[in-house]
């Protein structure tokens, strides 16, 4: 089965071709993607499992040629060692005991400055440098200022999702991982010294060589900030767009379900990628070895066998069997620290300072590999 898509059409909006797509079989090929697309979401939970067969070691993929072979483009033992190795940083033990203190002291501080403005846009003004901060920290890449890691950040992911081949966006992202590689070294001979939670000090204590700790360092940096950022704005705007969900979060308190309910509705992780091992029918689909596919957690998301009204956000519903952060052994090393960052300090403390928040203009989303809102302008009224 194949289906064409205009991919510009799909940057702005992914969701109408992708529940065509949905509805037509279990996998569909996409030649401008030159992908088959597992759409649906108990298909895309079953088979992400498999990664003997479904492998997400690709060694011509975008994310391995820019970036290095990080853990996430490693399976089986060699993925599960440097997912221990990493760990220690980003545990939810490490978190709530090292790391929220400091997210709670970052947003704070955004925030009085936010205190003397009326307008802004939460996108760029709020939860760019709250999560830009909260990574600089995380990482310890203290020499990185916000701004500098959304820069990067954004730069990788951009490459990552470059399907088109733009020279200039490749290009781009090769800039950003200089960047960082300079920046790891400047902070490589002081953690070695004075190790600490960061996530380079417990990549060097672990003992990884020097190339495998560059690539894991960009890995999160590329997802531990467009996406807290995104998931941040997005859910504000999402809040404010609907103020019965709105009411309701603020009587219960339950940020996380707000910020469960934007992930499964707006999905900033769109999908991922994989490579097949073999010659093989899956699903009723012939492939063959080396073929490309995409798991569309976006679309599984949206899955109406699954969510009843999918395209609509409703935080009263049971977000149980979504999954925004992966369902297999790649399920995202970063999720406690994203809930931590989002739903147990970001969201709270912006709806505490400014209960009277409005929407000053339409809230438009772009992107389907990583999507998220362009900007969210909001008036406070001193």
């Amino acid at each position: 089965m194949r289906f064409n898509i205009d991919t510009d059409k799909l940057w702005h909006d992914p969701y109408p071709d992708l529940m065509q797509i949905q509805a037509l079989a279990p996998v569909v090929f996409v030649p401008q993607l030159d992908a088959a697309l597992i759409t649906r979401r108990l298909d895309v939970f079953t088979q992400e499992k498999r990664v003997d067969l479904l492998s997400s070691r690709q060694p011509l993929g975008l994310m391995t040629r820019l970036m290095g072979e990080n853990m996430m483009r490693k399976d089986g033992l060699t993925h599960a060692l440097e997912r221990r190795q990493i760990f220690p940083s980003l545990s939810p033990r490490t978190v709530i005991d090292v790391w929220q203190s400091e997210f709670e002291s970052i947003t704070d501080k955004v925030i009085k400055k936010l205190k003397k403005q009326n307008n802004f846009d939460l996108l760029k003004d709020f939860a760019l440098p709250v999560s830009g901060a909260a990574l600089v920290a995380m990482t310890g890449l203290r020499k990185m200022t916000a701004f500098q890691m959304d820069q990067v950040s954004q730069a990788m992911i951009d490459g990552c999702a470059n399907y088109k081949g733009d020279p200039f966006v490749e290009a781009n992202c090769n800039s950003a991982t200089q960047v960082i590689e300079r920046h790891i070294d400047i902070m490589s001979a002081k953690l070695q010294k004075t190790p600490n939670k960061s996530v380079l000090s417990v990549l060097i204590q672990s003992g990884q060589p020097m190339y495998n700790i560059h690539a894991n360092v960009k890995l999160v940096i590329s997802g531990g900030q467009n996406e807290p950022r995104d998931a941040i704005a997005g859910t504000a705007a999402a809040l404010l767009m609907h103020p019965v969900a709105y009411s309701h979060i603020l009587n219960k308190k339950d940020w996380n379900q707000a910020f469960m309910e934007y992930s499964r509705w707006m999905s900033p992780i769109g999908m991922s990628p994989r490579q097949m091992t073999r010659d093989c029918n899956v699903l009723g689909y012939d492939f063959q070895k080396d073929d490309r596919v995409f798991l569309m957690y976006g679309a599984a998301n949206r899955d109406p066998t699954v969510f009843k009204d999918p395209g609509l956000f409703d935080v009263q519903r049971n977000t149980g069997l979504a999954i925004p952060f992966g369902a297999g052994p790649h399920f995202c090393a970063g999720a406690a620290a994203s809930k931590t960052l989002i739903a147990g300090v970001a969201l709270p403390k912006l709806f505490a300072a400014f209960p009277n928040m409005k929407l000053t203009a339409p809230v438009e989303w772009r992107g389907w590999a990583f999507r998220g809102p362009l900007a969210v302008h909001v008036e406070v009224g001193l």
